[in-house]
């Protein structure tokens, strides 16, 4: 079998594979976890591909994310499929699937290893842990912008063989288009530099004898670090719009909630749980929430791993390049994402492994393929294990898919994986409340305060819950206890004020029409509902005249 024919049977494979694994999702619903935000609430994408929608898709910034490519991309999916969720499922499957290809063809392409480079993209591909982002409609972003970020790595490769002006800006549009999905990719140009070294052996060091000729030719430090500034740049700038995004969606949380001791300690935790996770994936959750207490001993065993890991990829550097690059691959790619910007509750999550385990996978192909590969006994298990390997994670990620069917199985499963998952059972109070079990949705909200006390959406929640029986008191209460927590909740004044007009109690209830309207002014609910109470005031006050 000629090489060609290799390289197609892989990716035919590839293709295969990912396919049956991944088709349940066609018969997959919307959650209630996101999904509003992105598409079943938001009238901007349902319109599909209008004019108005790509003006706002360049601008909106209420997620805490500033990803209009992600956004025309949901409009792109329902101006052809309407609301068929399991279309929309299939869009991010037909995504996956182009980038473990993608994946493939960089690797073969760098390294000239055909089965190392298939087993990386086999791995990528079939990981438990990547099912968040293929599986949940919401994560467009992350297998959208990994589209662009491997289109950037094969346009640099383009440039590197034949360098000229038009290869560099391709390559640098590339990467601009990938930030647009997700700014998570900022760290693209140390990943460069990475391949730079290996597999591409573009650094080289003086040596005696060499001409002026010879120096010519060679790359040094400096030459390849200065060809990555306008990356480097365009990555800086892409990080300042993130911040101001999350900022402005209220999506950092401040040190007085997370001091940077716990977020240092738990990034420590999360770098060494996703190694653990990657070897063997249990227990897998779409929200793992922060521990109330780290043991010492978890720091510094954490801390004993990645130290002694990184110390022997600096001391092998010149004997196993491809460990240096995965682990510094995994390590860098990560730091935007482990926690010590905090970004929303959680403490770790599966999804922000879609670009980092691509280091690891490649340790753990070409580590193998090293000890593995002489001899003809050897050879048989350098073919058989990794069989073994993929028909394992194909099994595991068969199960994991599974449980993303809904939003009850999703939370069910994540409340039986993991301890004190407020976020869980909040998401499943939602689901059963559109289900309409009230009264067992009003248990898990509850469940979900006894666990976080100062937790403002399931006050929220449970407030609306309440204001759905009539039960107008203790909704009253519950929007104020939301309120004590996050003063920033449109929804939260805007359902008061409701709820305070039905009471008669209009002057308060106009207080807060005017607080949501200052934190999202023009909003058209909080606008009817202002000028409907200061009409029922002014005509109650001539009443009494």
């Amino acid at each position: 079998m000629t090489s060609k024919h290799q390289n197609i049977l892989i990716c035919l494979s590839l293709i295969i594979i990912t396919s049956l694994v991944y088709s349940p999702v066609r018969n997959f619903e919307f959650l209630n976890y996101d999904d509003s935000q992105y598409i079943t609430n938001n009238p901007y994408v349902q319109a599909g591909l209008t004019l108005n929608g790509l003006k706002w898709s360049s601008t909106d910034m209420s997620t805490g994310n500033w990803h209009p490519l992600t956004w025309i991309s949901h409009m792109v999916d329902c101006h052809f499929f309407d609301m068929n969720a399991g279309k929309h499922h299939l869009t991010n499957v037909l995504f996956h699937i182009a980038n473990s290809l993608l994946l493939f063809i960089v690797l073969r392409k760098t390294t000239g290893k055909l089965w190392q480079s298939g087993f990386v993209a086999a791995l990528f591909v079939l990981h438990p842990l990547h099912v968040e982002s293929v599986a949940w409609i919401s994560e467009r972003k992350d297998v959208l912008s990994t589209f662009f970020c491997l289109w950037t790595m094969l346009s640099y490769l383009w440039y590197v063989n034949h360098p000229e002006s038009k290869r560099y800006l391709l390559t640098l549009f590339l990467f601009i288009l990938g930030l647009m999905a997700k700014s998570m990719i900022i760290t693209l140009p140390f990943v460069l530099l990475l391949i730079d070294y290996w597999p591409l052996c573009r650094f080289r060091m003086k040596k005696e004898g060499d001409t002026a000729n010879d120096l010519r030719k060679k790359f040094f430090t400096t030459t390849l670090v200065f060809e990555k500034i306008p990356f480097l740049l365009i990555a800086a700038v892409a990080g300042l719009v993130a911040v101001f995004s999350q900022q402005s969606g209220n999506a950092i949380a401040p040190l007085s909630k997370y001091p940077i001791g716990l977020r240092i300690t738990n990034a420590l935790i999360s770098f060494s749980m996703y190694i653990e996770k990657t070897i063997w994936p249990h227990d897998l959750a779409f929200f793992y929430p922060y521990q109330k207490i780290i043991e010492k001993w978890e720091v510094a065993a954490a801390c004993l791993v990645l130290g002694l890991i990184s110390f022997f990829s600096i001391k092998a550097v010149k004997r196993y390049p491809f460990f240096f690059v995965g682990w510094w691959w995994y390590i860098g790619t990560l730091i935007p994402v482990i926690g010590l910007v905090q970004i929303g509750m959680q403490a770790r999550a599966d999804r922000y492994t879609y670009i980092p385990l691509i280091g690891l996978f490649i340790i753990i192909s070409w580590g193998f393929s090293l000890f593995w590969a002489e001899g003809r006994v050897r050879k048989i298990v350098f073919y058989l294990i990794p069989l073994v390997v993929i028909f394992g994670l194909t099994k595991m990620t068969w199960a994991q898919i599974k449980t993303w069917q809904n939003s009850i199985t999703l939370s069910r499963h994540a409340i039986n994986v993991t301890k004190n998952n407020f976020v869980a059972h909040d998401i499943l109070a939602d689901a059963l409340v559109e289900r309409h079990h009230i009264e067992e949705a009003r248990r898990h909200y509850q469940e979900a305060l006894k666990i976080n006390p100062r937790y403002s959406d399931g006050y929220y929640n449970l407030a609306n819950l309440f204001l759905k029986q009539n039960n107008l008191n203790e909704a009253v209460k519950n929007y104020y206890s939301a309120l004590s927590y996050n003063l920033t909740m449109k929804e939260a004044h805007n359902n008061l004020g409701v709820v305070l007009a039905r009471q008669g109690n209009l002057k308060e209830a106009i207080i807060h029409f005017q607080e949501a309207l200052k934190i999202k002014p023009n909003d058209p609910g909080a606008m009817k509902n202002l000028e409907k109470a200061l009409t029922m005031l002014e005509v109650n006050e001539n009443q009494k005249k």
